[in-house]
């Protein structure tokens, strides 16, 4: 593992000294092409833009906020805020004013960043409650007429772009002097944990955690400079932070584009070697690609499940190292058939995807092994910088994690929850001492919360939330979220699956359907309307039903779903149900659809 970086805004300037010309980013433009960013450049725009900064008066650790969506222009800032000396408290584009107000107030925020008019309607709607916003940088300037407002709160990009300029003519190592200040145990970002209940905490993360796993991931192995990142993830979230610090480490160029429909056009486009997301994006493509064969039928069905279990007899034979000449010659004739047209809907070139924020269903993660990609899942938590374990290329076991980073430590407490030691673990939460002291237990273990297993090989492998683990009246204790996982698999018309069994003498399930998935299938089937109709249609029951009968296959008897019901819409951020890293709120759902639940416990 190499020595971490002082600061990434150290990183940042000795990434663009080493490599100038070098492709850093490319981000799309207005016109449907890509604009191709080297680290010459790069840095040129980051200076200048932390100058900016310095000439607003912000003061070491000062927190500058940023809420946008994924674009290279968020990079820019928070980098730019790096090399200031400063600190970003990230807000997802989808928060809601009263909780930007929450969070920008909590954190003390001096200045925002805000992507476009949506963002600052929010702003001003909360600016009485946010005195300590002394200014607001907005990015895109679309619909919005700053000469009406009748003071300068509000300036543009460019604007700042410009003070920093000026600053720079007077005064030309400004931001040298403040990168060198930046110190290991600096505040470097405050990310405020969604949570699936109450208020969000800021998780307070330093300049040495970022660089720690900027320094582990390349220790790894796993990247190399000459690839090509798809990077998609909200950068708001803890899982996009790592990745952006992991470049600056490595070189690698990432391609940023935040908008999730583009992801199967970009993926075509970009022909990427590598791509992070959550289990949803990987389970819709499991989904996609299963739905479209099944509805074909015929020889093409037939002849996909063949080479689908193909690839299974070849995985599991791989690993054991003797694949015999007959199924290597069929694995050759599968791939030609249909894996190498699998991969080439994701560009052709992807080495491995990662997987993480989620628990991902062994039986995606299978299919993806069996057409010959390997999907590598990862674990960490926000206070942990988001990387602590993951899986290696050609190590991969489905199912597990993987294993820890280099100089991170993994154990399993007495109760069964994961215990993690290293340097990406948080300061703590900002001003909840409390708090801090329930998840840093002592000589510097963090209590993930989380509870799993370590194998013999030490391979890492999640078995539910403590929180989440619900207790039948009968006594019996149920992990949901493997058997959710597992639901949503062996169904793919589902969006999102809710299995509910507390205080209950049996488990049931609540499930929406995926509004894309569910459509081709409807119109394959002659069902008109929409997710209403379709969660009524005898058909469509059917799927569900037929899926819950073989999920009940392996279960225990006590963990068993006993019924289902099908919701007449997918689960939002906006409605509350999903947190912006698309977690559900489990007692949000349960209390919104509380008659329902009930209807299905007709003898309580």
């Amino acid at each position: 593992m190499p020595e971490p970086a002082a600061s990434l805004g150290r990183l940042f300037f000795d990434r663009v000294a080493a490599d100038p010309a070098r492709e850093a980013f490319r981000a799309p433009t207005a016109a449907g092409g890509w604009e191709s960013w080297s680290w010459g450049r790069s840095g040129e725009r980051v200076t200048e833009l932390a100058a900016g900064l310095l000439s607003l008066g912000l003061q070491p650790e000062d927190r500058v906020a940023i809420a946008s969506n994924t674009r290279l222009e968020w990079i820019f800032f928070d980098l730019a805020i790096m090399a200031a000396g400063g600190a970003t408290t990230t807000v997802y584009p989808s928060t809601n004013a009263d909780d930007v107000a929450f969070i920008l107030s909590d954190s003390g925020s001096r200045i925002v960043i805000a992507e476009d008019a949506k963002q600052l309607g929010k702003l001003n709607d909360q600016r009485g409650s946010i005195p300590a916003v002394e200014k607001v940088v907005l990015i895109d300037t679309t619909g919005v007429d700053l000469s009406s407002r009748g003071d300068d709160w509000v300036i543009t990009s460019d604007d700042l772009a410009g003070r920093g300029r000026a600053l720079l003519d007077s005064d030309a190592d400004a931001v040298t002097r403040a990168t060198d200040a930046v110190r290991p145990e600096s505040l470097a970002t405050l990310i405020y944990t969604s949570g699936t209940t109450g208020r969000p905490k800021g998780v307070e993360l330093t300049q040495s955690n970022w660089t720690y796993e900027a320094a582990s991931i390349e220790g790894l192995g796993l990247l190399r400079p000459d690839q090509l990142q798809f990077l998609w993830l909200p950068l708001s979230h803890s899982f996009g932070k790592v990745l952006l610090s992991a470049q600056l480490q490595i070189g690698f160029t990432s391609a940023v584009d935040g908008r999730v429909e583009k992801i199967v056009d970009n993926l075509a486009l970009l022909k990427p070697n590598f791509m992070a997301g959550a289990p949803r994006i990987y389970e819709k493509v499991y989904a996609r690609v299963v739905s479209m064969q099944a509805a074909e039928g015929g020889a093409k069905e037939k002849i996909f499940n063949w080479a689908i279990g193909v690839g299974h007899q070849y995985a599991e034979a791989k690993r054991k190292g003797s694949v015999s000449p007959i199924l290597g010659a069929q694995h050759a004739i599968a791939d030609k058939l249909v894996f190498s047209k699998v991969r080439a809907r994701l560009g052709g070139n992807i080495e491995y995807l990662v997987s993480g924020s989620a628990a991902l269903s062994k039986d995606v993660g299978s299919w993806f092994e069996a057409v010959g990609l390997e999907l590598l899942e990862g674990y960490g938590l926000t206070e942990t910088s988001a990387g602590s374990v993951v899986g290696r290329p050609g190590k991969n076991r489905v199912g597990t994690v993987g294993l820890p980073f280099p100089g991170t430590t993994v154990k399993i407490a007495d109760d069964g929850e994961i215990l993690v030691k290293g340097g990406g673990v948080m300061r703590g939460y900002y001003n909840l001492p409390e708090a801090t002291s329930e998840m840093l237990i002592g000589d510097g273990w963090l209590a993930t919360g989380d509870i799993g297993e370590i194998d013999d090989d030490g391979y890492v492998r999640i078995t539910d939330r403590k929180k989440d683990l619900i207790k039948t009246s009968g006594g019996k204790y149920i992990a949901p979220g493997l058997i959710e996982a597992r639901f949503k698999a062996l169904c793919p018309l589902l969006g999102n699956v809710i299995v509910h069994a507390n205080n209950r003498n049996y488990a049931t399930a609540l499930v929406t359907l995926d509004p894309d998935i569910t459509a081709g299938y409807a119109e394959a089937h002659g069902i008109a309307g929409g997710p209403a109709e379709w969660a009524k249609d005898p058909a469509v029951e059917k799927e569900v039903r037929d899926a819950m009968a073989e999920l009940n296959k392996g279960l225990n008897r006590w963990e068993t779903v006993k019924d289902v019901r099908i919701l007449p819409r997918d689960l939002s951020i906006e409605d509350g149900e999903l947190t912006p890293s698309l977690k559900i709120k489990r007692k949000v759902v349960e209390t919104s659809f509380a008659d329902v639940l009930e209807s299905m416990y007709p003898n309580k």
